[in-house]
């Protein structure tokens, strides 16, 4: 997204999260507070993942670290909405994956939100950058968005 962001439609995305908003994700102003949206994108990443069998965050040898994370904001969401995170794969490198992601509220045709996160995949020994595991690359690329 190197130009200004635009909402997304809900037909860009391969895959859809549901995130439930909770009481205490609303801050004074009667939204949710801008940085619980940076918890829903590693929240909905990482379920997608571990849903698909390939991460075990105990586990697993290699894990992707967020090196970088951006969201741009279109329209307010607040507890007690239902919200559907949007995911699609931007970029899938040797090392690394941009996401890019949509906050819906649910059944909505426009994004309310829209962001990136990217992991670069580690040793978690080492912390030095690895290829992506073939497994997680497979899941990757059913991911894969215009």
């Amino acid at each position: 997204m190197s130009e200004r962001p635009v909402p997304a439609a809900r037909e860009s995305y391969r895959a859809f999260v549901p995130v439930t908003t909770r009481w205490h994700d609303n801050d004074v102003y009667g939204h949710v507070n801008n940085v619980i949206y940076y918890a829903f994108f590693d929240t909905a990443v990482n379920q997608l993942l571990v849903k698909a069998g390939v991460l075990d965050p105990v586990g697993n040898s290699t894990v992707g670290l967020v090196v970088e994370t951006r969201c741009t904001y279109f329209a307010s969401i607040a507890f007690p909405d239902e919200i559907e995170v949007g995911v699609r794969v931007a970029n899938l490198g040797r090392s690394s994956v941009r996401y890019d992601l949509g906050i819906f509220c649910k059944g909505e045709a426009q994004s309310r939100a829209r962001g990136e996160f990217t992991h670069v995949y580690v040793d978690r020994a080492s912390q030095k950058p690895v290829p992506i595991p073939d497994d997680f690359r497979a899941v990757l690329r059913t991911l894969i968005g215009e």
